[in-house]
């Protein structure tokens, strides 16, 4: 495994209601389809907080409310290059809550391949194209109250 140089820092917002999960549907030129959490990287002098705070507003339109750091992965993510290439991440999964009345929307600066923000059953997630899917085997557990290391994560 060819690895880029760098470790990026990646924040998630884990919002879990009524067992779904909200999440990005991302879809690509190919045909592809995958979801994954809302979240990025924090820019240069933001808090890994404020980093998910403002990614959130930009992808899913809302304020988010951060209640606590929930899980911490390393993650060797696939990069479309040629050669193909790998790009390590730490991602931190905050458990956050939406303000009432949400609606699940895409926000004013949505990812690049983002068509929908969705409420997806836990149930679901097996059948889904989930990125990284390492996290399916936590999402709709009991969010714990101090964090928990995953480990490395597929």
């Amino acid at each position: 495994m060819e690895l880029i140089p760098g470790i990026r820092i990646a924040v998630r917002a884990l919002i879990v209601e009524n067992q779904a999960v909200l999440v990005q549907r991302k879809a690509y030129e190919d045909g592809r389809e995958r979801h994954c959490l809302p979240g990025g990287a924090p820019e240069l002098g933001e808090t890994v907080t404020e980093g998910l705070i403002r990614e959130c507003q930009e992808e899913i339109g809302c304020k988010v409310e951060v209640v606590n750091l929930a899980y911490v992965a390393d993650y060797f993510k696939p990069r479309e290059t040629d050669p193909p290439t790998h790009r390590q991440q730490v991602e931190m999964l905050f458990h956050c809550r939406l303000p009432k009345g949400y609606t699940p929307q895409n926000g004013p600066h949505p990812d690049k391949h983002q068509t929908d923000v969705l409420w997806l059953p836990v149930s679901e997630l097996s059948q889904k194209s989930f990125t990284p899917s390492g996290l399916r085997s936590v999402i709709g557990q009991n969010i714990p109250d101090q964090p928990v290391y995953l480990g490395l994560i597929e």
